[in-house]
């Protein structure tokens, strides 16, 4: 595919230059000691994407640190934000950008929501899985949902800063992406329908990233043991629900994992991502896409939808002249 009319990466990590030099000045970060995905470059994102033939990529705006003065996290947010559009109108044929949203800050997410969507022309926002063992789905979120569902906004989600460790119930020396992560998206997803979320704010579009986690593999689960669940969860509504969802491909997507994503899921709601730069340009580039675009399982029409297609009818303003 030409790469202005291929695929749309709905799953790019944006830890803004200008940001961390703001971060520097403020003693919020020292980028020495911050992991190397951190170092997004212009110049390394379109090497990616012209090699793996994406056109245009999706960026979710990233801010390290912690902030507990309300008025440096709403700057913190602002330098992010103006640095995210900053590349899309350099570049608004190859980029576009999520604005975030923060789960235990309601009074900041609708100024975010108010800045990014309405005046920066984000094309919708992004959020963590859960904060503080507080899940996405949680009746303290309906404020904020309710806000994004009069907007009809696209919700994209991410586990972030899992706890992980032997007093975490987790494994010592695992690595939270590797397991934890697909735990928290599921844990997020089961919440969302438990809590009537899903029901309440009809108009929200919830992207969950890897694959949905292990949501697609534990659906029977659901169906048979929703009862046991507080609220409980209709078995005979379990597969609509999961249909409500949009799942991108970042990480999952093998031949070993796609018959079980496509006999469980609306294939018309899987999305291309590449989790890049966390995930490395040469796993995207050697193994991810080729195994993608090989999968024996996926029509070349199927393919396509999942390539783009299905991006451009979640998000029309993706598709520029």
């Amino acid at each position: 595919m030409p790469p202005l009319a291929g695929r749309i990466d709905v799953h790019h990590h944006f830890t803004a230059p200008a940001w961390l030099d703001w971060a520097e000045q403020h003693g919020v970060v020292d980028r020495e000691r911050l992991p190397w995905w951190t170092r997004w470059d212009r110049d390394a994102a379109l090497e990616i994407m012209d090699k793996t033939g994406i056109g245009t990529a999706v960026m979710t705006v990233a801010m390290l640190g912690r902030f507990q003065d309300r008025t440096a996290r709403q700057e913190s947010a602002r330098v992010a934000l103006r640095a995210a559009a900053d590349v899309v109108e350099a570049d608004p044929e190859r980029f576009a950008f999520f604005t975030p949203v923060f789960l235990d800050d309601l009074e900041l997410s609708s100024w975010s929501v108010r800045h990014g969507l309405d005046e920066l022309g984000a094309v919708g926002v992004s959020t963590r899985t859960s904060m503080g063992g507080v899940f996405l789905g949680d009746p303290a979120h309906d404020r904020l949902l309710r806000e994004l569902d009069e907007r009809s906004a696209v919700v994209s989600t991410h586990p972030m800063e899992v706890p992980a460790g032997k007093d975490a119930g987790g494994l010592p020396g695992m690595p939270p992406f590797v397991c934890d992560f697909l735990m928290d998206t599921t844990r997020a997803a089961v919440n969302l329908i438990r809590n009537g979320t899903l029901d309440r704010y009809p108009n929200l579009s919830f992207i969950l990233p890897h694959g949905g986690g292990f949501l697609p593999y534990m659906a029977t689960r659901l169906e048979l043991f929703g009862g046991s669940v507080e609220p409980g969860i209709e078995p005979e509504r379990v597969r609509d629900y999961l249909h409500r969802f949009y799942f991108d491909t970042a990480g999952p997507m093998s031949p070993s994992a796609t018959p079980t994503l496509m006999a469980t899921v609306d294939p018309d709601r899987i999305l291309f991502g590449t989790d890049w730069p966390p995930t490395p340009a040469h796993v995207i580039a050697d193994r991810v896409t080729p195994a993608l675009d090989s999968d024996p399982f996926l029509s070349e029409e199927q393919l396509q939808r999942i390539n783009r297609d299905n991006a451009l009818r979640l998000m029309p303003a993706l598709d520029r002249p």
